[in-house]
């Protein structure tokens, strides 16, 4: 059974890729930084339908937290055959000229350090040169680094623009190592996000502007994730998938 990780695995987007991937026949150790409870919830699921799963605490936005995650994962599961770098926020929503500089240094501590350090790890254990078996790394961006955030998250587009760019350029670094690296990019997705940051009215406002007329669902992205991750794209490398419902 090969071990797929999962940061940012306890709500949304992140457990819904654990749960399916643990339904595909992956051994998933998601990654929380509070909420235990969720987490520890999204295992107890997997476990009922016979699957294999571990919730462990990690902080991506710190070094020292994302080996230790790395090496539990392992002993708990082995080497990692598959990384979904999920962890991510949204900052408050603001127009840039109102942006406080710790909300912005923060959204890309995590966003992109956090990303470029859980890719790192996950290269270090899947490459072929390094004694690996090689590998898949799937990135979940945004569709806003393509449209911007204007008005609301131009911090957190300008940061899921950055890991495009991680996307492609660890893809050619190490496709002949072995591992494949793309990314999906949601848009509109029914999760708790933006009722946090404050607009929990913000789908139902803009979905007459989606072309499929709704908001999309977790399910919906997790599966083109595992889509990316499985044999039947092992020719594709350095790709960024909308998932948007053509927004």
């Amino acid at each position: 059974m090969q071990a797929l990780l999962v940061t940012g695995g306890s709500r949304g987007i992140g457990a819904a890729v654990a749960a399916l991937g643990a339904a595909r026949g992956y051994a998933v150790a998601l990654g929380y930084r509070e909420a235990r409870g969720a987490a520890e919830d999204v295992v107890a699921t997997i476990r009922a339908a016979g699957g294999r799963a571990v919730a462990l605490a990690l902080d991506v936005a710190d070094e020292a937290s994302v080996a230790s995650f790395f090496e539990a994962a392992a002993d708990a599961f082995g080497p990692p055959a598959a990384l979904v770098n999920n962890a991510g926020i949204t900052g408050p929503m603001t127009r840039l000229a109102d942006l406080a500089a710790v909300d912005l240094h923060r959204v890309l501590a995590v966003n992109v350090a956090g990303a470029v350090l859980c890719a790192r790890e996950a290269v270090r254990r899947m490459s072929l040169s390094g004694g690996g078996r090689g590998g898949a790394i799937v990135n979940v961006s945004s569709r806003a680094a393509q449209l911007g955030g204007a008005g609301e998250w131009i911090h957190y587009a300008l940061s899921k623009g950055a890991l495009d760019t991680l996307t492609i350029g660890l893809a050619r670094e190490t496709a002949s190592d072995g591992i494949r690296v793309n990314a999906v990019a949601p848009g509109l997705i029914e999760t708790g996000l933006h009722a946090a940051a404050g607009d929990p009215g913000r789908l139902a406002r803009l979905a007459p502007a989606i072309p499929q007329q709704r908001a999309g669902l977790p399910d919906e992205v997790a599966r083109a994730v595992l889509w990316l991750l499985s044999a039947e794209a092992a020719y594709v490398n350095g790709a960024i998938l909308p998932v948007s419902g053509g927004r």
